[in-house]
């Protein structure tokens, strides 16, 4: 007989919506598990901020995620895993994966000449986790890594801007409209990458799978795309297996979200476009009930 701990909700939390990429893809994987999203909208982004504050925001967010009663819990945010994963691992009695090794790990697993490119937040790139963690792996791998900023704009703005099909870069998610001022910003990013012969090209950044098909476009079929939010979700289902978790199915799954954003409309908004379907019912946490 199960423990009615397999029942509890996988908890997933990030700087704002891109996580939510990472939820998506653990409810194709996963369907039978529910999941408790944390969106930490009100200081997004992570990005360009000190390693030591967002380590602070995220151990504010993970231990009060664990308070609403989870069964592990998952850092959908680079910036945040290369702040706190070690800490959160440390102070929860709960596994505690991020989406940084599960990315170095497919990256290593696909690349054939060995020359790898990483993109990312400023944060996460300066911090060099990706590097060593691919390193790691295989010392002989070179890695080129990019900060690449303005890719996260670009992906919630596509969002907030879908309503105009001209200026929207999704259409379900799966087809990207650009403009050239865009594109330009992109091969700005990604051409240096390309003129290292890379072949492969790790998403180091959950916003960045909103913008797979036009990164994918600048860096040509020959470039292996690595995304950290399915290489997490196939990650999820491992431990859940390993530790005999999964859902026993004596209750259905549910999806909870919360936010400490002040436009929870526009947060809904966001969220439906990502998941694909209606999402009507957030909770607002102050930064206070965070311990903030």
């Amino acid at each position: 007989m199960q423990d009615r701990t397999n029942n509890l909700p996988i908890g997933i939390f990030d700087s704002g919506i891109g996580g939510m990429t990472v939820v998506r893809a653990m409810a194709r994987l996963l369907p039978q598990e529910s999941i408790y999203y944390f969106g930490d909208t009100i200081r997004c982004p992570y990005g360009p901020r000190p390693l030591e504050q967002v380590r602070r925001f995220a151990l504010q967010i993970g231990h009060w995620l664990d308070q609403q009663q989870i069964k592990l819990l998952v850092i959908a945010c680079n910036t945040a895993t290369a702040a706190a994963l070690t800490e959160l691992q440390q102070e929860l009695d709960i596994p505690v994966l991020g989406v940084i090794m599960p990315g170095a790990r497919a990256a290593t697993q696909a690349t054939q000449n060995r020359r790898v490119a990483v993109i990312g937040t400023k944060a996460t790139i300066e911090s060099g986790l990706y590097a060593e963690s691919i390193r790691t792996l295989d010392a002989g791998i070179t890695v080129f890594s990019t900060a690449t900023p303005l890719f996260v704009e670009i992906a919630e703005s596509g969002l907030k801007l879908d309503r105009n099909p001209v200026e929207t870069f999704m259409s379900r998610l799966t087809s990207v409209y650009t403009r050239p001022a865009l594109q330009e910003i992109a091969r700005d990013y990604l051409d240096p990458l390309k003129r290292c012969q890379v072949d492969t090209l790790v998403l180091g950044c959950t916003h960045y799978p909103l913008l797979r098909p036009l990164i994918e476009t600048i860096m040509g079929p020959r470039v292996a795309i690595i995304s950290s939010a399915d290489e997490v979700a196939a990650d999820v289902a491992g431990l859940l297996r390993r530790r005999e978790l999964f859902n026993d199915g004596s209750a259905p799954a549910t999806r909870q979200f919360a936010t400490t954003a002040v436009d929870l409309p526009e947060f809904m908004h966001l969220a439906t476009a990502i998941l694909g379907h209606v999402v009507d019912r957030v909770r607002q946490v102050d930064l206070t009930e965070l311990g903030a």
